[in-house]
């Protein structure tokens, strides 16, 4: 078949729910990923960073190869080798909590908020979210999205959430009543344009909750796994929240998420009431496995770091030529690039001249490379960025 027989498939038989670009991808390899047509194309948003190692890791393609060949899945009334070891490293990792597996982000803060409300005392009900905030589709995860686009159509919404300003700690103060369970925030915004929070919003949280008996959940969906430099954004900040949530790159590819808690708070959820069927199987978990021995034992922390003030460089010099470009921001391999003007279409063009970028909030560029990216990778990247910004007189 060629592309556009693929795409005739999609419109007669898949759910046109997605603003699909117009190739058929066959083929990832660490930052390349290759067309039906044999284009390649280097990507920096692989897999809506989903692929923070890279396209098909050797590590994690083994670990699955080898996995599915013993134990693809185990319902959870049973104990599995893989799910265990997962969650002892990621424990480990960061701040010494349990693990509940899922599948995806949505289904991470889902977890996050019914585990809020089980915990918390009797009358506490309300979470505080933030404006520009995601944290996914489901019911609950989309009203505690604070961006009234992804509202529409869905409404009424589940009761108990109240929005604030990001980094707003006078709104935050204000908001915060003995019905909160809990604050739920990314410690920087992803879709919402790339805003890293301030260490003084995050302590304020922090102290609000524990003088109130509220939680702090950190999202830190697309934060996680080592993609700002540390393996979870928070451990910028010198602060820990009560429930951490992770999906996206944890899986080096395979659907999995994860929330991690406190083990005392850990400790509400009792058999019956929460699970999730899928939660935590031999195939993903392996996955997760390998994808964390590949970060440690290539030193991709220290590689995301590296590249992250690099690319942050290349950015800025890249600025300096073009006024569409406001300013440049982020941390690690998480960065915007701020444009003055709507991005789509340069998005687009970079796209058929071989760069994978992303377009979010409009006028957002999001660059989010994989954590295996070269200074090599990156400086090609920029070049594609700059002949496009210059043919298009911006």
């Amino acid at each position: 078949m060629n592309t556009q027989e693929v795409i005739e498939l999609f419109n007669q038989y898949v759910i046109g729910n997605y603003g699909r670009l117009p190739k058929v991808i066959v083929k990832g390899e660490g930052n390349i990923m290759s067309d039906l047509e044999g284009r390649q194309i280097l990507d920096l948003f692989p897999g809506w960073a989903v692929s923070g190692i890279g396209h098909c890791h050797p590590k994690v393609v083994q670990a699955i190869q080898k996995q599915a060949a013993e134990l693809i899945h185990m319902d959870n009334t049973f104990y599995t080798l893989p799910q265990g070891q997962l969650a002892k490293m990621l424990s480990e990792r960061s701040f010494g909590g349990k693990c509940f597996f899922c599948n995806s982000g949505a289904e991470a803060n889902e977890g996050a908020m019914k585990l809020a409300r089980k915990y918390t005392a009797k009358g506490k009900y309300k979470f505080i979210t933030t404006e520009r905030s995601f944290h996914g589709r489901t019911f609950a995860a989309v009203t505690a999205t604070g961006q009234p686009k992804y509202h529409d159509g869905f409404l009424p919404l589940v009761p108990g959430f109240e929005y604030i300003p990001f980094n707003d700690i006078d709104a935050l103060t204000t908001a915060f009543s003995d019905e909160v369970a809990a604050v739920l925030i990314e410690p920087i915004q992803g879709e919402g344009g790339i805003h890293p929070a301030t260490a003084e919003f995050l302590h304020t949280i922090r102290n609000l909750c524990d003088e109130s008996g509220a939680l702090m959940i950190l999202d830190e969906v697309q934060t996680g796994m080592g993609r700002t430099g540390q393996w979870f954004a928070y451990q910028h900040f010198d602060v820990t929240p009560d429930i951490l949530t992770l999906a996206k790159a944890l899986g080096g590819g395979t659907a999995i998420g994860a929330m991690i808690a406190k083990p005392e708070i850990a400790a509400a959820l009792t058999p019956g009431t929460h699970a999730s069927t899928f939660g935590g199987n031999p195939l993903a978990c392996a996955a997760g496995i390998a994808t964390i021995q590949a970060i440690e034992e290539e030193r991709l922390l220290e590689n995301a770091r590296t590249m992250g003030q690099y690319i942050q460089q290349k950015l800025a010099e890249l600025k300096k030529n073009h006024s569409i470009i406001d300013s440049v921001r982020g941390i690690g391999l998480m960065i915007g690039l701020q444009l003055n003007g709507p991005g789509a279409s340069i998005v687009s063009k970079c796209l058929d001249k071989g760069l994978r970028i992303n377009c979010t909030q409009e006028t957002v560029l999001r660059v989010m490379p994989s954590m295996t990216i070269t200074a090599d990778l990156i400086d090609r990247a920029v070049s594609i960025l700059d002949q496009v910004l210059t043919e298009e007189g911006l």
